[in-house]
């Protein structure tokens, strides 16, 4: 897995790219928690370059939601790939989520 980070302003993107699987979530979550904890409130995890989200990735994007609702801010998703969208959607978390068809709009909606 992938990972690169850009900032808008006082919103991070966070774009991840390849599988998100038990070995790849914990470093995105490492990732997100340690921006969070850096004063990062508003962050976009952009998932259009996720090839596929395992159980272990979902539950540590749940943990950073939580951990950025605590800093006050939040964290919201941009342009879920396929498999990603439907991991959400079996899940229930697509209801949790924030989730944008776009990049822009996610960023714009802070």
């Amino acid at each position: 897995m992938q990972i690169d980070r850009s900032s808008h302003g006082n919103i991070l993107v966070v774009e991840a790219a390849g599988r998100v699987d038990s070995v790849s979530a914990e470093q995105l979550g490492s990732f997100l928690k340690y921006e969070i904890d850096s004063g990062c409130r508003f962050l976009v995890l952009d998932l259009q370059r996720v090839d596929s989200m395992g159980q272990d990735g979902l539950w540590e994007m749940v943990s950073a939601l939580k951990c950025a609702r605590r800093a006050r801010g939040d964290l919201r998703l941009a342009q879920p790939s396929d498999r990603v969208r439907d991991a959400l959607e079996m899940s229930g978390l697509n209801e949790i989520f924030h989730v944008y068809a776009s990049q822009a709009d996610a960023v714009d909606s802070f």
